[in-house]
């Protein structure tokens, strides 16, 4: 996959992720009275938990807020001028990473502190996951920079087809 094509997918994802963590933000607000959550599925549980704050604000809020900078650095990253950025690509395998670890420390708080999933919980980790997964090529040393130089320069101007 291009860098291009991995940039737009993780706009995507950002995107996706942005609507779940909006709908939780939400409730948490109290502008949604129930979650739609399966039976027993342990939404409320967890949402109720004196974990769903993180430094005295929601921690959807903090998930919204991660989402959109994701879904904003990826959009840069696929305008022409900063197609060639490696720093942008190392920013977003930084952010990704940050978020990964969040998402960890937040599992392991509902499986064994709080003994309850949220399911639209996993469903935001699922996706947290794979825009790590999508921005892991970029690493220091990564062989997966391929197509992407320094970004010292502007990029090369797009060559057009001639009209027939």
């Amino acid at each position: 996959m291009t860098p291009l094509r991995r940039r737009m997918a993780i706009a995507v994802v950002g995107l996706a992720g942005f609507f779940i963590s909006a709908y939780l933000l939400l409730y948490s607000l109290g502008y949604y009275g129930v979650l739609a959550c399966a039976p027993g599925g342990g939404c409320d549980v967890v949402q109720a938990s004196r974990y769903a704050r993180f430094l005295g604000i929601p921690v959807a809020g903090w998930g919204t807020a991660w989402y959109v900078t994701i879904f904003a650095v990826a959009l840069v990253g696929v305008q022409p001028r900063f197609a060639r950025a490696r720093w942008l690509g190392r920013g977003l395998l930084l952010l990704a990473g940050l978020g990964l670890a969040f998402t960890g420390y937040l599992t392991y708080l509902e499986l064994f502190v709080i003994h309850a999933i949220c399911r639209w919980c996993v469903g935001s980790a699922v996706l947290t996951a794979s825009i790590f997964l999508l921005a892991l090529p970029w690493g220091a040393g990564s062989p997966g920079l391929a197509g992407v130089d320094s970004g010292g320069g502007p990029p090369e101007p797009l060559q057009r087809a001639p009209v027939s």
